[in-house]
């Protein structure tokens, strides 16, 4: 059943809500909250890759309290601990039992901070999360709240006593993307806030409730996608496993994930079909992290999104 002019023009309202409310708090580009949203309601996650004090923390805040949704941050170092992410039995002395205690990662939205300084075993205890919504602790199966959204960052310029994300992990990031430095009015109102003590930390506004962001999600999975479309974006994915800066192209995976994003991509722009220029907006922040470049590709500097523009610019686009 495709969604209806109401429905479309419905979830519009309230994702510019969410929007104004945001914008109003953090100072960020409104491409980038609408790409943090996409992760959010394509059931994604994201993966933000920037310097320091850019702002990561309180987007994540943000975005949690403008949605309504519950909000735990876990500052990722080389001595955490798998059950210090999912949670571990502890002993009652009032029941004489073990009982499971959660860990951070029982909340709608997870800010994994600086996910690169964790060992691949804590980084792996994400991956059952992330990808099946579950935790399983001691044989235990233990489902995470719905919504669920993980907001991971790290650091691109201090690589020293960090752990690079395995391929499986970054692939489990429906967008990668960087918030970048503020322009000049925007570094300027930053001190204008700094310099009102009142107002140093910015609440965000609640827009919406958990039970509106699940009905959100479900808006994209009504959205038209004509064949020809699909075929595209399987073309696109194709297509990056043929190139030769590439040793791994986009998974299908990735061409799922790619086809989702569109869909929520439609919403965003109030339309109840896809079109290619939809794909092309989320192309970057969805394929570009997916590539694995050659030894010599990468020694070159060879940027990943420039191969996904290349690709872009050499698959025929069709005429919707």
């Amino acid at each position: 059943m495709d969604a209806t002019d109401a429905d479309i023009a419905d979830a519009g309202e309230d994702i510019d809500a969410v929007l104004d409310a945001l914008s109003a708090t953090v100072i960020a580009d409104r491409e980038l909250l609408e790409t943090v949203l996409l992760g959010v309601l394509a059931r994604g996650h994201v993966l933000l890759e920037d310097v320091p004090g850019t702002g990561k923390t309180l987007i994540a805040r943000s975005v949690a309290r403008t949605l309504g949704l519950s909000f735990s941050r876990v500052q990722f170092t080389p001595d955490l601990l798998p059950a210090d992410v999912t949670g571990t039995h502890v002993y009652n002395e009032g029941t004489g039992e073990f009982e499971f205690s959660p860990g951070p990662v029982f909340a709608n939205v997870v800010l994994a901070d600086e996910i690169n300084r964790a060992p691949p075993k804590t980084q792996a205890a994400l991956l059952e999360a992330m990808e099946e919504r579950q935790v399983t602790a001691d044989g235990e199966t233990h489902d995470l709240p719905e919504p669920f959204f993980v907001l991971a960052t790290q650091n691109p310029v201090e690589m020293a006593g960090t752990f690079e994300l395995p391929e499986a992990q970054i692939d489990r990031f429906l967008v990668k993307t960087a918030i970048g430095y503020p322009d000049e009015a925007g570094e300027t109102e930053l001190l204008r806030r700094r310099a009102d003590r009142d107002r140093r930390s910015p609440t965000a506004e609640e827009v919406l409730s958990a039970e509106s962001v699940r009905a959100l999600q479900n808006v994209p999975e009504s959205i038209r996608v004509e064949e020809d479309l699909i075929e595209y974006m399987v073309a696109l994915a194709r297509a990056t496993r043929e190139r030769s800066e590439c040793d791994v192209g986009v998974s299908p995976r990735g061409t799922q994930r790619l086809f989702e994003a569109t869909r929520v991509r439609a919403v965003l722009s109030g339309r109840e079909y896809v079109t290619p220029e939809d794909v092309k907006r989320v192309a970057r922040p969805v394929l570009a992290h997916r590539l694995v470049l050659t030894p010599d590709a990468a020694v070159e500097g060879v940027d990943k999104r420039s191969v996904i523009d290349d690709v872009l610019d050499g698959v025929a686009v069709p005429t919707v």
